[in-house]
C-alpha cells in the first residue's frame, strides 16, 4: 500500500518574498535525488475566471516540474474580494479546515510541497492561516523572508513564537550585495543560536526583480507600435526622458536593461535611448514616433509602446511592477534553480524532513 505523503509548507512574512521560487528551487534539487513530489496551493490568489480550471500558479509549477495530475493538490479557496465579502456577510459557512483534510488522502509522493498564504495571517478569516494550514496537514513550515534591514531578526523571532515547533527553519531572500556578508556572519549565527535554522541566504537579483515588456504592456494597457515579437525582453530599471538630450545620454548610459518613458514628440530623447541599454520605449502623450525612430527600433529589435496615460501615472505603474510579478519566464526559473543550488542547504532540509535520496539501480 502506498505510503501517506509528508508535507512541507512554504510560507512567508510578506507578499512577493519568493515562495514560488523557493518551491521550484527545492523541487529541482529533490527531483534530482530521485524523489517523487507533489505540489499544491490551498489558498488561490491567482485564480482564473473559469472556476473549473486549475489555479494559475499551480499550473505553472506543475508544468515546470512536469508533475502529473495525480501529484497536484486542489486549491480549495479563491482568496478574492467576492469570497471575502460572502464570508463577512455570513453567506459562506464552509468548514475549510475540514476540506483541507482531503489533502491527507494523497498517497505515494515522498514529499508534497505546499505554497502558503502571503503572510502569517492571510487566510485567518477562513481558518486557513499559515499555522492553521500546517496543523491541518501536519506540515513543517519553511518561512521565506525578504531582507529589508536588521529588523528582520525581530520579525523572525516573533514568527518562531507564533509558529512554534511547526517552524522548520527560514530562508532569507533579496539580500543586497553590500549586506550579504553581514547577514551571513551576524544574522545567521544569531538566529541559529536561538533555535531558528537558516537554510539559505539568497542575494538580491536584478533579474528576479525584473519585469517582461509583455507584462508592462498588460499592466499599462499599452499599444505595441513595433517589435511585438520581442515582448519577452526583461526590464530591470526605469528611466524618464524629460531632460535635454546631452543630459539624457549621460543618464541613459548609466542604466541597464531599461524601460524609458518619454513623450511621443521627444525624437531626440527616443533616439538617445535606442542607442543605450534600452529594452523598450514607452511613449506618452498619444503622439506617434517618427518613421525614423520606428525604423531604428525595428533594426535594434526594441519594442515601442504607446500609452494613454500621463508620465507620472505611467512611471508609478511601471515602478510598482518591479519585484512584484510572478515567476513565469524560463530565464528566471533557470536562475532560481542555480541560485538555490548554490545558496540553499537542501541536503540539510532532507535530513530534517527524514528524506533519503532514492536508490538508483
Amino acid at each position: 500500500m502506498p505510503k501517506t505523503a509528508r508535507y512541507l509548507l512554504i510560507g512567508s512574512t510578506e507578499a512577493y518574498s519568493g515562495k514560488s521560487a523557493t518551491v521550484l528551487g527545492i523541487a529541482h534539487y529533490l527531483k534530482a535525488q530521485g524523489l517523487d513530489l507533489g505540489y499544491g496551493k490551498p489558498l488561490g490568489t491567482c485564480w482564473s475566471k473559469d472556476a473549473t480550471s486549475i489555479e494559475e500558479d499551480v499550473q505553472f509549477v506543475a508544468d515546470v516540474l512536469h508533475l502529473p495530475a495525480d501529484r497536484l493538490q486542489p486549491t480549495i479557496l479563491a482568496l478574492d474580494e467576492p469570497t471575502i465579502q460572502r464570508r463577512i456577510r455570513g453567506d459562506d459557512r464552509v468548514d475549510y479546515p475540514q476540506a483541507l483534510k482531503k489533502y491527507l488522502q494523497m498517497r505515494g509522493p515522498d514529499l508534497v510541497l505546499l505554497e502558503g498564504p502571503a503572510n502569517l495571517e492571510e487566510g485567518s478569516l477562513f481558518d486557513l492561516s499559515l499555522r492553521q494550514v500546517a496543523e491541518g496537514v501536519n506540515a513543517r513550515i519553511l518561512l521565506v523572508a525578504r531582507f529589508h534591514s536588521l529588523l528582520i531578526v525581530g520579525a523572525l523571532i516573533s514568527a518562531r513564537r507564533r509558529l512554534g515547533d511547526r517552524l522548520l527553519g527560514v530562508l532569507i531572500s533579496d539580500i543586497p550585495e553590500d549586506r550579504f556578508e553581514e547577514v551571513k556572519t551576524t544574522v545567521q549565527p544569531y538566529l541559529e543560536e536561538r533555535g531558528i535554522p537558516v537554510f539559505g541566504l539568497l542575494p538580491r537579483s536584478a533579474l528576479l526583480r525584473s519585469v517582461s515588456v509583455g507584462e508592462l504592456v498588460s499592466q499599462l494597457k499599452a499599444e505595441v507600435l513595433c517589435r511585438g515579437d520581442r515582448l519577452d525582453l526583461m526590464v530591470e530599471s526605469l528611466s524618464i526622458g524629460a531632460m535635454n538630450v546631452n543630459s539624457a545620454l549621460k543618464y541613459f548610459r548609466k542604466g541597464r536593461n531599461m524601460a524609458v518613458v518619454t513623450g511621443g514628440d521627444r525624437t531626440d530623447i527616443q533616439l538617445a535611448a535606442l542607442e543605450t541599454s534600452t529594452q523598450c520605449l514607452i511613449l506618452t502623450g498619444q503622439m506617434p514616433p517618427s518613421p525614423a525612430i520606428l525604423n531604428r527600433a525595428e533594426d535594434l529589435e526594441i519594442p515601442i509602446l504607446s500609452v494613454d496615460l500621463d508620465t507620472l501615472t505611467t512611471v508609478e505603474i511601471v515602478d510598482r511592477a518591479f519585484g512584484k510579478v510572478r515567476v513565469k519566464e524560463p530565464v528566471k526559473v533557470e536562475y532560481i534553480c542555480n541560485s538555490m543550488a548554490e545558496n540553499f542547504d537542501a541536503a540539510r532540509l532532507m535530513t530534517e524532513l527524514g528524506l533519503e535520496p532514492a536508490v538508483t539501480v
